[in-house]
């Protein structure tokens, strides 16, 4: 059962990470779409690198933000949180495989390789939390936007991207839980530590305490007679 909720936390982050790197490349982080007649109808969509805009034609067209110093404050940290989540996740997913205990990479020990997926799990669930403060933060500054009443530029919705890295992050977040619990919680020791024993006192019997005695009456007859009878009394 523990290497089955290995195995399974595992299968969890790796699903994690891929849709996490989905959604950082995804283009409908949010979006915008300006209504008029068939001809003038419009869709705008970004995300963390560029925007598009396409018509009710099919005709889109794409561009780079020209400048990260001028982008919003919240825009870079979200690409560095991003970034940072999937760089956790690659590196949680290598200790993973190492760790293991139905893999054999390295000839590692139980013990080493129990600590390995431990930390392995602790990574995915750092990248978890990357990942859902970035993807959060992107739809709390949406939904303020949106619903100010004096804001004068172009309100967007929520895209497909937000609830793709939402569910991407949660799977994140359980497998890393899976993993670490699963080793921290593990009874299982490694063979060459030894197993200690707990320590039981020796039972005295009625046979043997009647064996032990007779052997210690003859002894202290022998003291006796070796005292009643002085070094003087052989000539």
């Amino acid at each position: 059962m523990p290497v089955a909720m290995e195995i399974f936390g595992f299968f969890l982050t790796a699903v994690g990470l891929l849709m996490l790197g989905v959604t950082l490349a995804h283009s409908s982080w949010r979006v915008s779409t300006v209504h008029g007649n068939v001809i003038t109808t419009n869709t705008i969509f970004e995300n963390l690198w560029y925007s598009c805009a396409t018509d009710s034609m099919g005709v889109h067209n794409c561009w780079e933000f020209p400048s990260m110093l001028a982008l919003s404050g919240y825009i870079q940290a979200c690409r560095a949180l991003m970034i940072t989540a999937i760089l956790l996740g690659f590196l949680g997913l290598f200790l993973g495989m190492v760790g293991l205990r139905c893999t054999n990479i390295g000839g590692l020990e139980l013990s080493r390789k129990t600590k390995l997926a431990a930390t392995a799990g602790a990574l995915h669930i750092l990248a978890g939390i990357c990942g859902m403060v970035a993807v959060s933060w992107y739809a709390f500054n949406i939904t303020r936007d949106f619903f100010d009443p004096l804001y004068a530029g172009t309100k967007y919705e929520l895209g497909p991207a937000l609830y793709l890295g939402w569910s991407a992050c949660l799977l994140a977040i359980l497998g890393g839980i899976c993993l670490f619990s699963n080793c921290c919680c593990s009874r299982d020791r490694d063979p060459a530590a030894g197993v200690q024993l707990p320590y039981k006192a020796p039972v005295i019997t009625a046979a043997s305490l009647a064996a032990r005695l007779p052997a210690a009456a003859s002894d202290e007859e022998g003291d006796s007679s070796f005292g009643k009878y002085g070094k003087n009394a052989y000539v």
